[in-house]
């Protein structure tokens, strides 16, 4: 079959919402743009295990540490979700892997920042999570078949983890005047980090357009980040701390709050992997890799030796 007819055939599934599978053919670019996002995706969640389990061994109650050790597990396997999603496509888990230990693969630039105490942890919750939320419900809907299958459970888990964040801030902000002091400390903190989680504006993507078009995502950019502010206004109002911009305000015309500039210096820097924990994180994510070579090794010895005993 000739490229104009499978083109033609791939353009009308995207049209009417027919998901692509990974044995469908599709064109060059839309493969590598998936590549690209979803092993991304699958870095920023075994990244993004690293502040939280910083935290596991001072949780201030039991149940907080068993709440957090379950969400840092969920977290790892939304990584081996994505990790398998994207092998789907024809690139290998240690082909991915290898890419982010070297340094070349990028993952959320939010997890190259300090979690200086508890409640960071409750501001990772409700603020991170929160914009991965945000980020991720619509790509349950993405065109890709694996991708959108894998993000229902993912996005499922999200929502849980971003209630105990929040339910951490609240205890805080209902606490002593130091507790709540704590709380806006990490909102302070968080805030504008949390904001540039949905990539630069609309004018300044460069595949906002594209994934678009093929129906990878459903929102821009700054649709998302707008979404986000609205909701988390009233949350904080909720909390009784504060949002860290002069410049937020109701707009009646708009029917949305207005907000201030983001730092997009800050931002590519820390892309450019000079954030406060970029050279940290990269460390952990190397060392953790080479300590556990025998555990793979031994792994593939196991299956290795079970499928000999299996043909005999």
């Amino acid at each position: 079959m000739a490229i104009e007819e499978l083109q033609e055939i791939f353009d009308d599934k995207i049209k009417q919402e027919i998901k692509i599978e990974p044995k469908d053919w599709m064109p060059d670019d839309y493969r590598k743009t998936l590549i690209r996002q979803i092993s991304q995706h699958a870095h920023s969640e075994i990244v993004g295990m690293l502040p939280e389990a910083n935290w596991i061994t001072r949780a201030p109650t039991l149940k907080r540490k068993a709440i957090l050790i379950a969400k840092v597990q969920d977290e790892a396997g939304h990584g081996l979700y994505l990790y398998a999603a994207a092998e789907t496509l024809g690139i290998s888990r240690e082909g991915m892997v290898d890419q982010l230990l070297c340094g070349r693969a990028k993952y959320s630039s939010i997890f190259n920042y300090p979690t200086l105490n508890w409640a960071d942890i409750g501001a990772i919750g409700w603020l991170v999570d929160g914009a991965a939320i945000m980020n991720q419900v619509p790509l349950c809907r993405a065109s890709f078949g694996p991708y959108s299958r894998a993000m229902i459970r993912i996005c499922k888990e999200e929502s849980f983890h971003q209630r105990q964040g929040y339910e951490i801030l609240l205890t805080l902000s209902r606490g002593s005047k130091e507790q709540k002091a704590m709380a806006q400390d990490a909102l302070n903190r968080w805030w504008w980090p949390s904001l540039m989680m949905f990539g630069p504006n609309d004018d300044a993507s460069p595949h906002t357009v594209q994934s678009m078009k093929w129906k990878i995502k459903r929102f821009t950019n700054d649709e998302l980040r707008q979404k986000f502010v609205d909701v988390c206004k009233e949350q904080a109002d909720i909390l009784g701390i504060t949002i860290p911009d002069p410049d937020l305000k109701w707009n009646k015309e708009r029917n949305h709050y207005d907000f201030g500039e983001i730092n997009w210096e800050e931002f590519r820097n820390v892309i450019k992997g000079n954030g406060p924990c970029n050279k940290e994180r990269l460390s952990a994510r190397v060392s953790a890799h080479e300590n556990g070579e025998w555990v793979r090794e031994a792994a593939l010895a196991h299956a290795k030796k079970r499928r000999k005993e299996v043909i005999a």
